[in-house]
């Protein structure tokens, strides 16, 4: 599920790792293209065959070795679920984080969602 994924890539940055491999999701893969897309992380691949598929997942770094990633709010969780309408999405940090939706066409950023006039769950916030 999305919440490993994240856990992964944050551990990942704090000791300065290239790239991280976990098994392969359709929402994992997703949730990857949509940090790659908005520059959080270099990319998101998919290796292999069915049944061992695996996702790698190339970490991104500033110039001072930061990584791209400073946070992660994560909004629903398995014990409660939230949902907003396209009206109800706001930026994130004044426009320097993205919200992750899924929606009926898909998981998407807040942006795109908006733009497209979809509400649907919240998953998390990354800056």
């Amino acid at each position: 599920m999305y919440l490993d994924l994240l856990t992964k890539i944050k551990n990942a940055q704090a000791v300065k790792k290239d790239s991280v491999k976990m098994p392969y999701s359709n929402m994992d893969f997703a949730v990857a293209e949509i940090l790659a897309k908005n520059k959080f992380l270099e990319g998101a691949f998919k290796k292999g065959r069915l049944p061992k598929r695996v996702l790698d997942v190339k970490l991104k770094y500033d110039k001072t070795g930061r990584g791209a990633i400073q946070g992660v709010r994560i909004l629903s969780k398995p014990s409660r679920k939230i949902y907003v309408g396209y009206k109800e999405i706001k930026p994130v940090r004044q426009g320097y984080g993205v919200l992750i939706l899924s929606t009926p066409k898909g998981v998407m950023d807040g942006k795109e969602a908006k733009k497209n006039k979809l509400g649907g769950q919240v998953l998390f916030e990354v800056w």
